[in-house]
């Protein structure tokens, strides 16, 4: 099957992916009163005198917008609000299916950062959380970081964390695969954007000491021309062996490679040069770093890929629905480390018995995961003292 072309057909048919329902009767006067005027005029008053009260006496507690300006959706880059509508449907439609959280698409006609944050601001109080999607760094790591200091909801950029905490769950249970212990992994990380750095500090708290970041110009070092602030900074905390040269440069010798930069730019010669039991997680959607089965035949113990046409696909699918139903069950005013890392595990870990070479991590579909996950974030909130109820 064709499946560009075929979705396109779908999308025509579909004519959305998403709706909204009526949960409550309308179909009487008396239905009508109470749902709406004149009864609705006392939870109102509720609210206002404790808007607190705006999570018991509205949907606001189940509520999250998927929010994207449009410049960096999938792989295609820069394609404008409007065109990035179709993944935000589609994000939130995953949202529901797998978490039961309900999601709403929304795309902001600005690149500007200042209007970004408080377009977000001036809508917070119809949401229980925030969830970022598809802003291009470094811009994404402003934004988040301003809203998460300036509101009381959870604040999540997924292409950040979301791919952070589901590579960590994967680099989990590949390293049981090849009898390494991840704080002795040297990791190479190709792509230094919102989702390359957010690896490698999340990774870094998980205890692993040695990861090279590069970018199209090869490793980051600290000293390093044309990278920025956010690159410096990260160069400061990586690499401390100061690895120069290019990425063929950085991978040998290496446990992991992973990958989260442009196709085809890993070849069957650099899988060669790494460490026995290398682990590759070629990412880039929808043309890999390298092939699976190119990685494989050049050594590779472990491949994951961002497809779902192959063992081990690495997708955020497995983190946000279960983070956001975990973070909304006890009113979470944060998405901390504590409660990424209880998502990281609870994935690994429903793996279980049938952890191998071929299943380091759980089906996207699978729906006893996400409510792991869900489970696992509930009590890490509560055990970080960010729960509210």
């Amino acid at each position: 099957m064709n499946y560009r072309l075929e979705s396109l057909k779908k999308h025509k048919e579909w004519r959305g992916k998403i709706e909204t329902a009526v949960r409550v009767p309308t179909d009487s006067r008396e239905a009508l009163s109470l749902a709406y005027t004149p009864g609705v005029a006392e939870p109102c008053l509720a609210i206002k005198n404790d808007p607190s009260q705006s999570f018991e006496l509205t949907r606001r507690w189940n509520t999250v917008p998927v929010i994207t300006d449009g410049t960096a959706v999938l792989g295609l880059g820069d394609i404008g609000p409007e065109a990035g509508m179709p993944v935000m449907e589609g994000k939130c439609a995953l949202f529901k299916a797998y978490g039961d959280v309900d999601a709403f698409p929304i795309c902001i006609k600005s690149k500007n950062v200042d209007e970004i944050v408080n377009t977000i601001k001036l809508i917070s109080g119809s949401f229980g959380g925030i969830n970022l999607e598809d802003i291009s760094a470094p811009r994404c790591f402003e934004i988040e970081s301003r809203l998460k200091k300036e509101l009381d909801i959870p604040v999540f950029h997924d292409d950040q964390h979301g791919t952070a905490v589901v590579m960590a769950a994967a680099l989990i249970n590949a390293a049981k695969v090849v009898g390494k212990e991840l704080s002795q992994l040297r990791i190479v990380i190709n792509g230094a954007g919102a989702a390359g750095i957010a690896i490698a500090k999340y990774l870094l708290k998980f205890g692993v000491g040695d990861i090279i970041l590069c970018d199209i110009n090869g490793a980051i070092y600290e000293g390093a021309e044309g990278v920025n602030p956010a690159q410096a900074a990260m160069a400061k905390v990586t690499n401390k062996r100061g690895v120069k040269g290019s990425l063929a440069d950085a991978m040998k010798g290496a446990d992991v490679f992973i990958g989260v930069s442009a196709p085809n730019c890993v070849s069957q010669d650099m899988v060669k040069s790494m460490a026995g039991g290398a682990i590759v997680f070629s990412c880039a959607n929808p043309v890999p770093e390298i092939s699976r089965k190119a990685a494989l035949e050049a050594g590779a113990a472990v491949v994951g890929t961002g497809s779902s046409e192959f063992p081990n696909q690495i997708n955020n699918v497995l983190v946000f629905p279960g983070l956001f139903r975990g973070a909304l069950d006890v009113r979470a005013s944060d998405i901390n480390f504590e409660m990424m890392k209880a998502a990281s595990y609870a994935i690994a870990g429903y793996v279980g018995e049938e952890l191998s070479a071929d299943h380091i991590l759980p089906l996207a579909y699978d729906k006893g995961a996400h409510i792991a996950v869900a489970q696992a974030v509930a009590v890490a909130a509560a055990q970080s003292g960010v729960a509210r109820k």
